[in-house]
């Protein structure tokens, strides 16, 4: 329904603190990854992948290639978003290469983290990592599959304060243009 829609984007909140006890089950990473097959793609492609790692070590290599974010370290698991360039330039040529398939991995991602909210799990996008570090990890097809986003995911910490951060007006994000309305010419 609308109500339960609005309710996930309004309590999204991005997570840093998790219980490091506590995993994420196979049903709940199952779901996560169904809501980003979900996601539009240019042309229907889906030129994206998705790696999953639970493990300590890939996630402390993780952390250092993320530019020394120690908490990632805590989260259940990491899921590796990619863009699969080739792919998307097949069809679309440069513009499919440089940006529809980056579109298509970060839109797949946006609908994962927003899974991770309605399934009461923390999530955290991390957009700052070194490329060729994180591919080399999730030993990718790299440069075919280029990492472009981590999601990293687990249960907030007991305790855990869930702080909405500031949001700009919409009509500094947003140039609302009265279409109803005739153009002088």
């Amino acid at each position: 329904s609308k109500r339960i829609f609005w309710e996930v984007i309004e309590s999204r909140t991005s997570c840093r603190d998790f219980d490091r006890r506590a995993p994420v089950t196979a049903e709940e990473i199952t779901a996560i990854l169904s809501a980003a097959k979900s996601a539009p793609s240019a042309g229907n492609l889906q030129a994206w992948r998705a790696f999953i790692f639970e493990g300590s070590a890939v996630k402390a290599q993780l952390a250092e290639a993320s530019r020394g974010q120690e908490w990632i370290k805590g989260a259940a698991a990491v899921l590796i978003f990619c863009a699969e360039y080739e792919l998307s330039a097949a069809k679309y040529g440069k513009r499919g290469k440089r940006l529809y398939s980056v579109q298509d991995a970060t839109i797949a991602c946006s609908y994962a983290q927003l899974a991770c909210e309605a399934l009461g799990l923390g999530a955290c996008w991390v957009g700052s990592f070194d490329e060729s570090a994180v591919a080399q990890l999730a030993q990718t097809d790299y440069p075919k599959f280029r990492p472009v986003s981590l999601l990293v995911i687990g249960r907030p910490a007991t305790g855990h304060r869930r702080r909405r951060s500031t949001r700009l007006a919409l009509a500094e994000l947003a140039k609302l243009e009265d279409w109803r309305q005739p153009k002088n010419p």
